[in-house]
């Protein structure tokens, strides 16, 4: 109970911190949205006009910074996140999950699979430490990890795009196209995803295998391991049940972050392939100094990035008791 309290405690006093820094930083960012949306109109505007724009957005520009702070709370907290001031009059929750699927679809995928092939190939290879495995395929999966995302977009981009004409280069569908839940709909949005997936897929798997298979080495060097092979239990089960179990239990953390900033999106990514993800919605908003949609985009990624903490600490307690006695 203890155990869950604190952490309970932990994601509340985080979560005040990361909105009250969600609120003051788009404020001290260079640009006024107001004065945006006017010289957008190319037409000379009076001060009253202005302030009339100023209301339309949702911004008094007479009221203090404190009692504006406590009114961004008080909305937050009732799921009010305002209005896009580069998409008026779109509410930005409605913005938001025009834009939340095709990230989890992408990045979520792509994030969950480098995490198991990556945990995997890092197991049998401190299973089989000095092995021709070992000593090639996690060095070359960790150099890959070292290329910037964007480079390998645009090199799949040249090579299965440009070159070879087998994949579409941008977008989440064809332009035109209707989206339904027909075969032919979903089979052109796999296939728009298929260059983005494998970018992320190449450039992040390296991490998970080097995490994994360090681990598990020191893992397999604990008495507990050493007394599973004198009993004579089988390889497999040694391998699973008492080296990787316990070995994994580091990368579960990093996992649950990773899974916390799948909703942000690969940014890089989206912008690279012009994927109509949350990523380039918050570099649109951050161009655009559009301060309701930045919100409430950062504000999105520190809850899900918390509640993934959160929820694997429960997993690593369960996995391993020893935690909530330490905690």
């Amino acid at each position: 109970m203890r155990f869950a309290l604190r952490r309970l405690g932990f994601f509340a006093l985080t979560l005040w911190a990361a909105l009250s820094l969600n609120f003051l930083l788009p404020r001290v960012m260079p640009g006024n949205p107001v004065e945006s949306a006017i010289a957008s109109l190319h037409v000379p505007l009076t001060p009253a006009e202005m302030n009339a724009i100023a209301a339309q957005f949702g911004i008094n520009q007479h009221q203090g910074l404190v009692s504006e702070y406590f009114t961004y709370l008080g909305h937050t907290l009732t799921g009010n996140l305002g209005v896009s001031f580069v998409h008026y009059p779109t509410p930005v929750t409605s913005y938001i999950a025009t834009g939340m699927w095709w990230t989890l679809g992408l990045v979520g995928t792509a994030t969950i699979l480098a995490f198991i092939l990556g945990t995997a190939v890092g197991a049998i290879a401190a299973w089989r430490r000095g092995s021709r495995l070992d000593s090639t395929l996690p060095p070359l999966l960790v150099f890959t990890t070292a290329i910037p995302y964007f480079w390998v977009g645009l090199m799949l981009i040249l090579v299965f795009s440009s070159v070879l004409g087998w994949l579409p280069s941008q977008g989440g569908y064809t332009l035109g196209a209707t989206p339904t839940l027909s075969l032919s709909f979903i089979g052109d949005v796999l296939q728009h995803a298929i260059l983005p997936a494998f970018a992320l897929l190449i450039t992040s798997i390296g991490g998970w295998v080097l995490t994994m298979r360090n681990t598990m080495v020191g893992t397999l060097t604990e008495d507990y391991v050493r007394m599973a092979r004198a009993k004579g239990l089988p390889p497999h089960r040694i391998m699973m049940s008492y080296a990787a179990r316990n070995a994994i239990l580091p990368n579960l953390t990093g996992f649950a972050m990773s899974l916390g900033f799948v909703v942000s999106g690969a940014i890089l990514v989206e912008y690279v392939f012009n994927y109509p993800g949350v990523g380039f919605m918050l570099f649109n908003a951050v161009n655009g100094s559009d301060y309701p949609l930045m919100q409430g985009l950062f504000l999105l990624i520190t809850v899900v990035v918390l509640l993934c903490i959160v929820l694997s600490d429960i997993a690593t307690a369960i996995l391993d008791p020893r935690t909530r006695t330490a905690a």
